[in-house]
């Protein structure tokens, strides 16, 4: 092997490993669909992990942090919106249902959300927990906490809601300050209006505030800084 050839495969090795290494955060690809192409919005003071994938019409506000394995896929479903403060954690999937073809929007597969359309909308300081899955069209309110390996589809969740790791939250509206308890299924509006209030003596009515104070901390070290000098 010659030096220049020792050099040039040096080189492409390193780029192959940098292109294994980093996140993937790029376009859609134009479809039939989805003939509108475009890019994440992330702002500055928001983290995707190298091993986490954003495509398509997304956009991340800020202290958003996206942990490893999550996919954010604007690609279908268009827009996917994550509120300031929220995070996406491990093996995290969200995805949505076409919003678009034959030259006309389908509605029944969107969300609005003051005056706009999304296929899914997260709002702020959101906790989506491992592994969990949500499928648009959804819209998450504030302050809500999805549990691990749950499943929300064609779905709006309300303020300060807790659903509990395994639950299964399905073409309903779950109201303001409810939890979905473990591993339950909801499919009908009956049982979502049913589900049981988030009072004092719940047990998790404070984990997302945990939750969201540690991860806006990965999202951006500066909010750490200020934390500690009581800002």
């Amino acid at each position: 092997m010659t030096h220049r050839t020792f050099k040039v495969s040096i080189a492409l090795n390193l780029l192959c490993l940098a292109l294994g290494l980093g996140a993937w955060v790029g376009p859609n690809v134009q479809t039939s669909f989805n003939p509108t192409i475009a890019k994440p919005v992330v702002y500055p003071n928001s983290i995707i992990h190298t091993m986490a994938s954003v495509m398509g019409s997304v956009e991340l506000g800020q202290r958003v942090f996206v942990a490893p394995f999550a996919s954010i896929r604007g690609d279908e479903g268009q827009h996917i919106h994550i509120g300031d403060d929220s995070n996406v954690q491990d093996g995290v999937v969200i995805h949505g249902l076409e919003t678009f073809d034959a030259g006309r929007d389908i509605l029944e597969n969107v969300v609005t959300v003051e005056g706009r359309k999304y296929s899914v909308y997260v709002g702020e300081r959101v906790s989506l927990a491992h592994q969990s899955q949500v499928h648009g069209p959804v819209k998450i309110g504030n302050d809500t906490f999805v549990g691990m390996q749950s499943l929300i589809f064609r779905s709006e969740l309300g303020d300060h809601v807790v659903v509990e790791p395994g639950a299964k939250v399905i073409g309903v509206s779950v109201p303001s300050h409810r939890y979905v308890p473990i591993m339950t299924v909801v499919t009908t509006q009956a049982q979502a209006d049913a589900l049981p209030m988030i009072t004092d003596q719940y047990a998790y009515r404070n984990l997302n505030h945990t939750i969201v104070h540690v991860n806006t901390q990965f999202a951006d070290p500066q909010t750490a800084r200020r934390l500690s000098r009581g800002r």
